[in-house]
């Protein structure tokens, strides 16, 4: 039990003893002996308390409060001792069940916390419980995520965004879940609504690989006019050069040029340093060469005339083209 709680459990046994004492000078009515039996099982629940058995005081205060209500005004004050450490001790337990990563135990205890915090006017613990319900279900929804329950795991973070539907956590983890399980398009709603609720960032990207990896499928399947789309859409989420190596080959494949130059020009000024290239250089000069385009195909023909591989290749084609 935190702090807070085992200071409050010692306010609650000082006050039980007074109670206790307080009952010796008693008339021995009937009232009075309700009262000895009410502080008699208090007592023992303030005991298990402190030995902490959360299990064993909750249900010793609960069984001393209807008895200790029973006493009238000679338990009025201990009838209110047990409602206000009742909806503390669910709330404890609910915390010790977020520890053992037992979820729907936690969310059970701290409603019940919650609602005995209302009935009892105790609010401090039932707006703290209310703070923790998003926090558990989050838990869980991540627990099932995290085991690759990705279908059990898309409901819980459903749930949460139907509760608050400005969780941009939780819709970003949506679309985790869904993407793990093939559901691109539910996934890609996910990101969007993650990136309009404060997680921009990593929402861009991973809207930027799904459709890099429609536009990789669709070229290898030969559907240039999709593959280039889909890259642009890759580069409108996050500028990256692999989407624009595919869209400048598919361009090529569908025979367009303009399309093609724009993209490969784009991917040597992300990446001026790739492997391929002098590669990519070598295509543009011929796509300037065979558009007519003399001064540009030269010019990228100048860039390679070093290179062990394009360079015989570079040198040839601008003798030819300076005729």
């Amino acid at each position: 039990i935190p702090m807070q709680n085992k200071t409050n459990i010692r306010y609650v046994m000082k006050k039980i003893i007074l109670i206790a004492a307080a009952g010796l000078f008693a008339a021995f009515s009937a009232a009075a002996q309700d009262m000895a039996q009410a502080t008699e099982i208090a007592q023992a629940a303030n005991e298990a308390l402190q030995s902490g058995d959360n299990a064993a005081a909750l249900n010793g205060f609960k069984e001393a409060l209807p008895i200790a209500e029973a006493a009238g005004d000679a338990g009025a004050e201990l009838a209110n001792t047990c409602r206000d450490i009742i909806p503390r001790i669910l709330l404890a337990m609910g915390k010790d069940q977020i520890k053992e990563k037992n979820f729907d135990g936690a969310l059970d205890l701290v409603n019940q916390a919650i609602a005995a915090a209302e009935e009892y006017g105790n609010f401090s613990v039932a707006e703290e419980g209310d703070k923790l319900i998003p926090n558990i279900k989050l838990s869980k929804a991540n627990g099932l995520l995290n085991a690759k329950d990705f279908d059990g795991a898309a409901e819980a973070f459903k749930a949460i965004l139907d509760a608050d539907p400005e969780n941009g956590v939780a819709a970003l983890r949506l679309g985790a879940a869904l993407s793990a399980s093939g559901k691109m398009e539910e996934a890609k709603a996910a990101y969007e609504q993650a990136l309009a609720n404060g997680q921009e960032k990593t929402a861009r990207k991973q809207l930027s690989n799904i459709f890099l990896k429609e536009a990789q499928a669709a070229l290898k399947g030969g559907k240039f006019a999709d593959a280039i789309s889909a890259a642009a859409k890759s580069n409108e989420y996050l500028e990256n050069a692999n989407a624009c190596k595919i869209a400048g080959n598919a361009a090529v494949k569908a025979k367009d040029n303009d399309a093609a130059i724009a993209n490969f020009e784009k991917y040597l000024q992300l990446s001026p340093n790739a492997k391929d290239a002098n590669g990519i250089i070598c295509t543009l000069a011929v796509i300037f060469q065979q558009s007519g385009n003399k001064e540009k195909a030269i010019e990228y023909y100048q860039k390679i005339v070093t290179d062990p591989q394009y360079g015989q290749t570079a040198k040839a084609q601008i003798a030819a083209l300076n005729k």
